[in-house]
């Protein structure tokens, strides 16, 4: 029996990572720190004749995601939103938001980091980015614009098959 053990403590058979001897904490984590607007720009050129457009507006929408190493345990992950609406062949409005946040990681493998990166911060920003594209588009003058929730964790996964896809077939075209 152990000392730690004797000492109330779990073993690492209950996969349980404890603090070592020194204080430092063996324990994975991952954390939002900090979430903001980066860029956001909302255009309204053919106002007030929009407003008299009998037709709803078509609306599209584009989005990107992208990760920066901001330090050694510190990433960022930011979400790109393009919106562009036409009613009868003229600019309704067009929104542009460039919104992130600061990710903590303390004990992760590296091999972890891209995949919560690209899928779990997504998902965690989505409905904070969502509220101001919706206000921003509601304080133009038009209804407010509300998205559907998205599935980053499918489209990470979609993308990682493309991706293996394209290197078996380019790697046996050698």
């Amino acid at each position: 029996m152990t000392d730690q053990d004797r000492a109330g403590g779990t073993g690492p058979e209950q996969g349980n990572a404890q603090p070592l001897a020194n204080g430092a904490d063996t324990s994975p984590a991952a954390g939002l720190i900090s979430q903001y607007v980066k860029d956001l720009s909302f255009e309204n050129p053919n106002a007030p004749a929009i407003y008299q457009a009998t037709a709803a507006p078509g609306i599209d929408v584009q989005f990107n995601i992208a990760t920066n190493r901001v330090g050694d345990e510190v990433h960022e992950a930011v979400l790109k939103i393009e919106v562009r609406a036409e009613s009868e062949g003229t600019v309704a409005f067009i929104v542009d938001l460039t919104y992130a946040g600061l990710f903590g990681f303390r004990n992760i493998p590296e091999d972890q980091i891209a995949p919560f990166m690209l899928a779990e911060a997504p998902r965690l920003l989505f409905p904070f980015a969502r509220r101001v594209l919706a206000d921003c588009v509601r304080d133009g003058g038009f209804p407010p614009l509300l998205l559907e929730p998205i599935d980053f964790g499918q489209l990470y996964i979609q993308q990682a098959e493309a991706q293996a896809q394209g290197a078996s077939g380019t790697a046996g075209q050698a």
